[in-house]
């Protein structure tokens, strides 16, 4: 079943769930009924009661932190990104472009953790930072030449409206 997708689970209101269960078993409340009440299956009910009768009312709390822990201190992270915000250039890089390879590349020299590229994306989105992609413009680009080539030379270009009684081409319109 699990949660949709890009929800989080809040694992403070499931621990409260399985409290609640379990004041209900003791109260000898049958397994069914708990599973009603609190919104689960009954296998679930069972289990808990299992590990109620097992190990007590500390079978049920929390597992702690879900997943493995973070390679990088939330300092380290103020870091990198200050080092973000002052741009590729600061860093020795030709272009002001941060491409995933550079920052892991920051990253490794920042902190001594090596990431690669295609899962630094995450770090980036972590701190609030999204893709950007430069505009490809051509270094020679006259925009006061192409203002006046669209306002003199593309109207006489630009494909009009035919007249209202004009002739079809089309074999199924008749006209």
């Amino acid at each position: 079943m699990g949660n949709p997708a890009g929800v989080r689970r809040d694992f403070e209101a499931l621990e409260e769930r399985r409290f609640l269960a379990a004041e209900l078993i003791r109260k000898g409340v049958h397994e069914a009924e708990v599973a009603r009440q609190v919104g689960v299956c009954r296998q679930s009910v069972n289990r808990w009661a299992q590990q109620l009768q097992a190990r007590g009312k500390k079978g049920l709390q929390q597992a702690g932190r879900a997943g493995r822990k973070p390679k990088i201190a939330a300092k380290d992270l103020q870091r990198i990104e200050k080092q973000l915000k002052a741009g590729a250039e600061a860093q020795g890089y030709q272009t002001g472009l941060w491409t995933l390879p550079r920052v892991a590349q920051l990253i490794e020299a920042e902190c001594g953790v090596s990431y690669h590229p295609g899962h630094v994306w995450r770090i980036l989105k972590s701190l609030g930072w999204s893709v950007q992609r430069p505009t490809g413009r051509a270094i020679e680009r006259d925009e006061e030449a192409i203002a006046r080539w669209k306002k003199s030379r593309w109207p006489a270009l630009k494909k009009k409206p035919g007249a209202r009684n004009a002739r079809s081409s089309s074999s199924t319109k008749v006209g």
